[in-house]
């Protein structure tokens, strides 16, 4: 549920032979140090009023930007998502081409819920690997990318057999870059952090306030140890996750059939699982309709192309089995992980979104789930103890 796109109406049992490689793709990044400006820009303004900041970062980040006259930029917005305002900075250079930057501006009070330092040491690791935007420069409260030349996907088109097929295979490989530092998951490390954020609250409004006293915070917390309990006896493999997979965060270059992930504010090590069933769960759109959550012939189309990129029909029966129980039981935990942020951020966020309500919304959704996807993984390792 994280950064851009979003509209609401109202990711011990290891993998077998095709699961994740022992061998991470290493990602070598430049020496050359990403320029930084201590420079703030004031996201609330309209456009207009903004742009002469925007300009002047550009001019001092952007190599070979700083000797165009402002008169020759123009910006436009991309998206205004609820963690980000995307822009586009174009400048028509010396020989009448048009060169083009995307200007990322970080939303009010997002630290709460998104570690920047994480993300910004991801970035240019993730870039040399082939993901992404390459890193330009940073700022106090955003940064510069490259520009891509693509299409921002629709949920309809994260369903289109084709595109899942491509997406499964970039997310392949994805989760296997190696990150510097800490292997270790921090998907319950960010979930007990929003837990005790979100049960520490007091609201303004009075209406609010009443809505966010009928939520019993205990309940949440034994829910989640009872989840995470049963995760764990699942071993699940860690690998770098993107952990926001949602269609905004998607791109596609239909000329070249390129596929761009993006935006990667949420990534961490975290649970293979994790990272695709909170890609499923977006499936849902922004009418955030979870019937359209995937059938399990859906999910096997991707998991075949995860496991075996190269030879999907290689699949093994017994790994996409692995992997459909633990996507489905991390499927509970991503409900969880966002409603929590969805407390949080109708306490800090200025932007008109129902926040409130979007967090009944995914933990009525857990609810709803819980009793078929603890009886999926259930069962399954009663079966392996059964042998």
């Amino acid at each position: 549920m994280g950064s851009e796109g979003r509209a609401w109406n109202g990711a011990g049992v290891a993998a077998g032979s095709g699961g994740v490689e022992a061998k991470a793709i290493t990602a070598a990044v430049s020496a050359a140090e990403v320029p930084r400006l201590a420079v703030s820009v004031d996201i609330s303004l309209p456009l207009p009023e903004m742009s002469p900041d925007i300009i002047f970062l550009c001019k001092e980040l952007v190599i070979g930007w700083c000797k165009f006259d402002s008169s020759r930029f123009s910006i436009e917005t991309v998206s205004g998502g609820i963690t980000n305002l995307l822009l586009k900075v174009s400048v028509k250079e010396d020989n009448g081409d048009e060169s083009s930057v995307t200007v990322r501006l970080y939303g009010p009070n997002t630290d709460l819920v998104i570690d920047r330092k994480r993300e910004l040491q991801a970035i240019p690791y993730l870039s040399a690997a082939g993901f992404g935007a390459r890193l330009l420069g940073i700022f106090e409260n955003g940064v510069v990318q490259s520009f891509i030349y693509a299409r921002t996907l629709s949920p309809a088109d994260m369903r289109d057999p084709k595109i899942a097929a491509e997406i499964a295979k970039e997310l392949r490989k994805f989760h296997q870059v190696d990150m510097p530092g800490s292997k270790k998951p921090q998907l319950w490390n960010d979930i007990f952090k929003f837990l005790k954020k979100a049960a520490a609250l007091k609201f303004e409004d009075n209406e609010q306030q009443k809505t966010y006293e009928n939520i019993s915070f205990r309940e949440i917390q034994d829910e989640v140890q009872e989840l995470k309990d049963l995760l764990d006896i699942l071993n699940a493999p860690v690998v770098y996750a993107h952990n926001d997979l949602l269609s905004g965060n998607l791109m596609l270059n239909d000329l070249e059939g390129k596929l761009y992930f993006i935006d990667f504010e949420y990534g961490s090590y975290s649970y293979r699982g994790y990272d695709i069933a909170n890609h499923f769960n977006e499936y849902a759109g922004f009418d955030c309709d979870y019937n359209l959550y995937p059938d399990k012939d859906a999910q096997y189309h991707f998991f075949r192309n995860y496991l075996r990129p190269d030879r999907p029909s290689e699949a093994q029966a017994q790994d996409m089995e692995v992997l459909y129980v633990e996507t489905n039981t991390f499927r509970l935990a991503s409900h969880i992980y966002w409603a929590l942020w969805a407390l949080i951020q109708a306490k800090v966020s200025p932007i008109d979104f129902d926040y409130l309500g979007y967090f009944f919304l995914r933990y009525g959704e857990y609810k709803k789930q819980r009793e078929s996807c603890f009886s999926l993984a259930q069962s399954f390792l009663s079966e392996l103890r059964n042998g």
